[in-house]
């Protein structure tokens, strides 16, 4: 039975204590949180620190869920003792940040629809894409961001916290330098420091391009899908409503447990040694996605308007 420690337990650690209840031959040795947000399990350790957990517990698989602020340092703190990583998306949102360490091998970032059906193929014998297009459609209202979120510099912006997972999959899809950005961030509703939308044009090498619309002031069904073109002229439509169906019917889409459990299980063969599964995101492979969207944000054109967004 592997032992497992999971670091924050917010919002998005309540989802991972879920599908690690379920996951076979894994165990939850230990919580870190200094202040949950959630109920914690009865009977299972609780730390305020992480490295008297790393300590006491020696774990096999680190569970990263903590903000950016912290969530990078925590996670190769724990590769550091021997731990296998995986460390939510974004790990952070400073690209320097990211500049190489020893440790930085065996930790992992938590794409988990990247593990849907299709992707496997997909990623493992990339084909030719001319174009992607990323949208995104949620609703999150002021009182989301609160806390931490507060701010840019804390959180990113949409593209970190929302959008993230379609905008690295086509990047992993569509390599080469962006030559050419054209954005648009609205605000409406007084998100802190958060837009309600955002639009941008990348253009890279090779005539190559991604669209991208994301918002989080839709009144409809949440949605997030990835349209590939290929080059052979054919088209790929990754749905669902976090790409969670990939490239099936969404009706038999997996659950998000049953996704990370596969992700925990990626992580723990590629820390053995073992080829790396082509849905796992490397922690050097998150450099590009975060290079590109603070260039987004970087050349966007703000627009602060009076009403609310239509949906």
């Amino acid at each position: 039975m592997k032992r497992v420690l999971l670091v924050g337990a917010g919002e998005v650690g309540a989802k991972h204590l879920t599908a690690l209840a379920g996951a076979d031959g894994l165990t939850v040795a230990g919580i870190v949180d200094p202040a949950p947000r959630t109920e914690l399990p009865d009977g299972i350790p609780s730390f305020a620190a992480l490295r008297p957990a790393l300590a006491v517990l020696k774990p096999d698989l680190v569970v990263v869920a903590a903000p950016p602020g912290a969530a990078l340092a925590a996670a190769r703190v724990a590769a550091a003792d021997g731990a296998a990583v995986l460390v939510e998306k974004p790990a952070t949102i400073v690209v320097t940040a990211l500049a190489p360490r020893p440790e930085d091998g065996r930790i992992f970032v938590g794409f988990q629809p990247h593990f849907a059906p299709g992707l496997h193929d997909l990623l493992a014998r990339p084909p030719a894409v001319e174009r992607a297009v990323v949208r995104l459609a949620v609703r999150r209202d002021p009182p989301y961001f609160r806390g931490w979120r507060r701010t840019h510099a804390a959180a990113g912006g949409v593209l970190h916290q929302q959008a993230i997972h379609g905008l690295a999959l086509a990047l992993r899809l569509i390599p080469g330098d962006v030559e050419s950005v054209s954005a648009t961030a609205v605000h409406r509703r007084n998100l802190a420091e958060t837009e309600d939308r955002i639009t941008a044009d990348l253009t890279l090498a090779g005539a190559r391009s991604v669209h991208v619309d994301a918002r989080v002031d839709h009144e409809g069904p949440p949605r997030h899908e990835v349209l590939l073109q290929l080059a052979d002229g054919r088209r790929l439509h990754i749905r669902g409503r976090n790409l969670e169906a990939g490239l099936a019917d969404p009706a038999a889409a997996p659950t998000h447990e049953q996704l990370r459990r596969q992700m925990y299980a990626a992580v723990l063969d590629a820390a053995k040694g073992r080829p790396a599964h082509p849905c796992l995101f490397p922690l050097s492979a998150l450099r590009r996605p975060l290079e590109v969207i603070e260039r987004v944000y970087r050349d966007a054109n703000r627009v602060r308007a009076a009403h609310p967004a239509a949906a």
